[in-house]
């Protein structure tokens, strides 16, 4: 048996997956990842099967030797996307007030292909991460001011496979953290835009997020949110604002990072902060 991808595959599966491979030459990955997602009704909350995590599996199990996948007939377009990012034009004049004079704040899920192109551009230009290609279960959000200019833009994404500072918060097993992980999201992106100077409003952004985040991946996924994390890089930042909006700042990180091979040195190390949803969160996680 194999741990992959959350996963438990065993020599069987495994066997199983070379017999296609070998069985249908035509097949390319994506033909194989949808027919091992259907073979183990491989789905999300949403009744949508796991394609692109699937896909993720494949990849790992091909890099330990034990499946050779079909080549690629076309190249990734991932990394193409990340680059090819279209400027945006937008309103950046200073915004300096207090942030009572900007109410109501509406935070507005990202839907249209003009406000996913705004997201972009703006995580792509002024964050310094960039934009990144998000993966797997996700909510992007604009925060606006009442007349519709965009203040800030958060994204929630998968939440990291291990961190042993969470997991000794939260207090669940290997088993636990295996079962409900989708339970949990990660703020992986959050930019205030730089011409904006409002006291408060990064901690009130973050106040919304959490009001709602739960129900729309629901109405996305078919399953709600349990916890929040977040992991701040604090030769950069102090974390201020998620303390002021409630996180609890519970350790740091090892340097260690979600495809870590541990040939190469450890990143920085990152501050975990943690934002429960609703009461009973830690009995549903760690039942």
């Amino acid at each position: 048996m194999w741990l992959v991808q959350g996963r438990r595959v065993s020599g069987a599966e495994v066997a199983l997956m070379g017999h296609w491979l070998q069985a249908y030459p035509s097949w390319n990955r994506t033909r194989l990842s949808r027919a091992l997602c259907e073979h183990w009704n491989w789905r999300n909350g949403a009744g949508r099967l796991k394609d692109m995590a699937c896909r993720s599996l494949l990849l790992k199990l091909e890099a330990r030797g034990l499946i050779c996948l079909p080549a690629r007939r076309t190249a990734s377009v991932n990394g193409f996307r990340n680059r090819q990012v279209r400027a945006i034009e937008c309103d950046d004049s200073p915004v300096r007030c207090s942030l009572v004079d900007l109410q109501p704040l509406q935070l507005m899920v990202v839907e249209s292909n003009e406000q996913m192109a705004l997201f972009r551009f703006l995580l792509a230009r002024h964050h310094y991460l960039g934009y990144g290609n998000t993966v797997g279960e996700n909510a992007k959000y604009l925060v606006q001011a009442p007349d519709g200019r965009v203040l800030a833009v958060l994204l929630f994404g998968a939440a990291a496979w291990k961190c042993a500072a969470r997991d000794a918060w939260i207090g669940w097993s290997r088993e636990q953290r295996q079962e409900r992980l989708p339970l949990l999201a990660n703020n992986t992106r959050f930019l205030v835009a730089p011409w904006v100077r409002v006291p408060g409003l990064a901690s009130h952004a973050l106040g919304l997020a959490a009001e709602r985040v739960s129900a729309d991946w629901q109405n996305k996924y078919g399953h709600g949110i349990e916890l929040l994390e977040t992991f701040v890089q604090g030769q950069r930042f102090r974390g201020t604002c998620y303390r002021a909006a409630g996180w609890q700042h519970v350790g740091a990180t090892t340097g260690r990072t979600r495809n870590d091979d541990r040939r190469r040195p450890p990143g920085p190390r990152k501050e975990v902060f943690l934002k429960p949803l609703r009461a009973g969160w830690k009995e549903r996680l760690a039942a």
